[in-house]
């Protein structure tokens, strides 16, 4: 790939609280979505549609290692400045602190250490080398960029042509993490505002610094994450289908984590399962998603049963089942939360799932 850097990138701070170790899980667990095991280092096919089991070694896929004898996509580098912004003007929790859970509703966390903060945010935008200047391309936005792993795989889907020759815009959170902070406010907040400040802030930028045209068709727009990265692409499908389709989740964060607290959606992310897919009408949207054994359980004080990531994660494989949804559901033995060796091992075959039904649009 060939890096422009069109200015110097700026680090992001995190801030976590503290965490016990999860426990292992059994994905054959009663309740748990039934799902085929598949043998040891192997991955679902690209048309296959349901829940499967993978695991417990995870080697990189071949689309994983870079390959000069392909095609090398450009990658262009900006950063956006909250003052810029009239979405997210900037919040920051302050240092080593978190939140108590409401004394009267322990699914409701109070913070009352965020405040007012400036940040700036990276994006990285990958454009393929194939990609044919003046014409409308696909893309996929990624969250908690940027994503050299995404651009990697793409250069070799593309040259194998496995996926359409897309644009991949890597867009850096606002800085640190969970409730009270500009990550989780962005991420965790169940409404379209997101998707409304990539729409009106950032992809017009994209297509002025990179010298691209973005497709308005939403069957060729994706959304892809990991975490509240994960929960907040879905967030993004769901509020706005007429904007994007295409979902794909590592160890997606559908609790119980939006703050401020909302009425409407009273238990944030973990209602995707709880009523808002059950209770709506199937939408237009394909979703893939993969959550690990050890993957994250109770990671802050609250105790509202609503923060297993992966009893989340299974209960959104069922509700999908039900309602008809096309999806494909990754339990990964021997994975941690959004597990570095399962995303090397899976990348290339969810990016070939997800865009596998796909035909551009003809005039």
């Amino acid at each position: 790939m060939i890096f422009l850097a069109l200015v110097p990138a700026v680090a992001q701070s995190t801030n976590r609280p503290p965490r016990t170790p999860p426990p292992t899980r059994d994905p054959h667990t009663p309740g748990f979505a039934a799902a085929k095991e598949l043998p040891d280092g192997e991955v679902p096919s690209a048309d296959a549609e349901g829940n499967f089991i993978i695991g417990p070694t995870h080697q990189p896929a071949p689309e994983m290692v870079v390959n000069t004898n392909v095609p090398q996509g450009m990658i262009y580098n900006f950063t956006m400045s909250s003052a810029d912004s009239k979405f997210y003007p900037g919040i920051a929790r302050d240092p080593n602190t978190f939140g108590q859970p409401d004394t009267n509703n322990p699914a409701r966390l109070r913070v009352v250490s965020s405040h007012p903060a400036p940040y700036t945010r990276k994006v990285s935008v990958y454009v393929p080398k194939q990609y044919v200047v003046g014409t409308e391309a696909p893309f996929i936005v990624g969250a908690d960029g940027p994503d050299r792993a995404l651009f990697t795989a793409l250069d070799n889907l593309i040259a194998q042509k496995k996926v359409p020759a897309m644009i991949a815009i890597s867009i850096a959170n606002g800085s640190g993490d969970a409730q009270g902070s500009e990550r989780g406010l962005e991420y965790d907040t169940m409404s379209g505002k997101y998707a409304e400040f990539v729409e009106t802030e950032v992809l017009p930028l994209v297509e002025s610094k990179c010298s691209v045209k973005l497709t308005k068709d939403p069957a060729a727009r994706a959304t892809m994450g990991g975490s509240s990265g994960g929960s907040c692409a879905l967030i993004m499908a769901w509020y706005h289908p007429e904007l994007y389709h295409r979902v794909l989740t590592y160890s997606g964060t559908y609790v119980n984590q939006q703050w401020p607290h909302n009425d409407e959606t009273p238990h944030g992310a973990w209602g995707f399962h709880e009523t808002l897919i059950p209770n709506n009408p199937t939408k237009p949207i394909r979703l893939w998603m993969e959550v690990g054994d050890r993957d994250n359980f109770n990671a802050n004080p609250m105790r509202d049963n609503m923060h297993d990531w992966v009893v989340a994660n299974e209960n959104m494989a069922k509700v999908l089942a039900e309602k008809g949804y096309h999806y494909q559901f990754l339990f990964a033995r021997n994975a941690g939360h959004t597990d570095r060796a399962v995303k090397q091992q899976t990348l290339p075959e969810a990016l070939e799932w997800l865009w596998h039904d796909y035909a551009p649009a003809t005039k």
